[in-house]
């Protein structure tokens, strides 16, 4: 009895120190997720293997585990940029980007956690300054925001080509302009829009005339052709159809005595 709570104190520390070394060597990943190794006794950030994967790791005690979020994120950023001529332009973009899953260990090793803050942020700002300041105020608001946000991606996935950053997509959501530019953009486009359909109008115009004077000129020629080609004969002989037709109807009564001074029978009655 008296061995005993010498035997059983060392025991219940050796378990403790044992649990310790089972939950420091225990790692768990969630889903979307992976991890970098770190070995402080074997050359440090592990590289040349593959990243760990989601579940449940043992790891040596000593060695360290980064946990890395591998799924697509969202950059929302608003920039004050500079158009062609100078004026201040608030650009609003959506940034979608994740880390190279397979080179987890490269970016933890040369960039590190903060990836975000040191490479890809910076980068965007430089691109869209870079960008925006190609065109006026008046191609910003009007017709060239895909231009922009497709440009602005083009520069930004050049520049962080070897930085171990997946880059998705860039949005552009909003161009905000000087409320003065703006109110006088809106005018302009509304003069062109009016000037464009006064043109739109008058060449409608003209060619409803031109339309008229092609028809008139059409029935003209029709009846000076048809002028020319009736003579005494064909009047007689048209004289004498028609009579033949009206004779057939049921509500007429015709008579014919002799001719008239046309040579065309004369009728006389009907109902």
């Amino acid at each position: 009895m008296d061995k005993f709570p010498k035997i059983g104190i060392p025991l219940i520390i050796g378990l403790i120190i044992v649990l310790i070394l089972v939950f420091k060597s225990a790692v768990t990943i969630d889903s979307g997720e992976a991890g970098v190794l770190y070995r402080p006794f074997g050359g440090g950030v592990v590289t040349e293997e593959p990243p760990l994967g989601e579940g449940f790791h043992i790891v040596a005690p000593w060695n360290k585990v980064y946990i890395y979020e591998v799924r697509r994120q969202e950059l929302k950023e608003i920039m004050n940029v500079l158009s062609s001529n100078g004026l201040d332009i608030k650009l609003e973009a959506s940034v979608w980007y994740q880390p190279d899953a397979s080179q987890l260990g490269k970016l933890h090793q040369e960039i590190g956690e903060d990836y975000l803050n040191r490479i890809l942020l910076p980068t965007i700002r430089s691109a869209a300054r870079s960008v925006v300041g190609r065109y006026t105020p008046e191609q910003l608001y009007s017709s060239k925001r895909d231009a922009i946000q497709a440009e602005i991606y083009d520069e930004t996935k050049k520049i962080i080509k070897d930085q171990y950053i997946q880059l998705d997509e860039v949005l552009v959501r909003d161009v905000t302009l000087p409320a003065t530019i703006k109110e006088a953009i809106e005018r302009k486009l509304k003069q062109e829009q009016e000037s464009l359909e006064y043109e739109f109008r008058l060449i409608s115009a003209q060619k409803e005339a031109e339309r008229q004077v092609i028809e008139a000129q059409g029935k003209s020629d029709a009846n000076r052709i048809l002028s020319q080609s009736l003579n005494d004969q064909i009047l007689r002989d048209k004289g004498i159809e028609a009579t033949l037709q009206l004779a057939k109807s049921n509500n007429t009564k015709i008579i014919v005595v002799g001719s008239g001074e046309s040579g065309l029978p004369i009728i006389l009655g009907n109902n």
